[in-house]
């Protein structure tokens, strides 16, 4: 490539760096414009904006750090901090036990098989407290886009950075982005940060290739 300025597409691409990459796939970056573009009718992330104080009154329901729920991260992304994830869906498959105290959620979510059955992504609360940097890091495949939902989020001091663009979490908004793209967090407000994670299979996948890739 001759010299120049680079487009905001070719200066994202430079983030995108994964194992597991389908060529044909369109690459996404970070925002709530997805909503209204890739993923058609958007039914995943408008029905957990309507659903966001159920998920959000569960997920604090199991909070406490005596029932031993939430576990740390444990894939060394963290530069320093305090970070914790309850998972309820891993690689297409449910954690029955951890449903036992979010049934209503898991319940709600039942109704969404992109989500449930994406053998390459992961549902799960996750909670972040003040101090805490996430290294930059890249998911493992460009195969499912991921979706945050806000659910208890402090008034300022937590964002996150996609490629080139940065953003905010909201209580009860969807942020998606492709997590293929390098990615980090800071986490430096002054009380915790609680969202919800949902993955699921990328809108461009067909349905042989959502059948036959293998769980990572």
């Amino acid at each position: 490539m001759g010299e120049g300025k680079r487009t905001g597409k070719q200066a994202a691409a430079a983030y995108q760096r994964v194992r597991l990459f389908c060529d044909s796939l369109l690459t996404y970056g970070i925002g709530h414009r997805l909503l209204r573009g890739p993923l058609g009718t958007a039914s995943v992330p408008v029905s957990l904006e309507k659903t966001w104080k159920l998920i959000r009154d569960e997920g604090l329901s199991v909070m406490d750090k005596g029932k031993g729920l939430f576990l740390p991260e444990d894939e060394n992304l963290r530069e320093k901090g305090d970070w914790s994830q309850f998972t309820l869906w891993q690689q297409g498959r449910k954690n029955e036990n951890a449903c036992k105290g979010v049934p209503k959620t898991c319940a709600f979510l039942e109704r969404f098989p992109e989500a449930t059955g994406c053998r390459r992504g992961q549902i799960k609360y996750s909670v972040m407290h003040p101090g805490t940097h996430v290294w930059p890091h890249t998911g493992p495949t460009n195969c499912r886009l991921r979706m945050h939902l806000g659910l208890v989020i402090p008034k300022e001091g937590c964002r996150i950075r996609c490629a080139n663009e940065n953003r905010t979490w909201e209580e009860g908004k969807v942020l998606i982005f492709d997590d293929s793209f390098e990615h980090e967090v800071w986490q430096d407000a002054d009380s915790y940060r609680l969202i919800f994670i949902v993955d699921v299979w990328h809108p461009e996948l067909t349905p042989q290739q959502r059948r036959t890739l293998p769980a990572i």
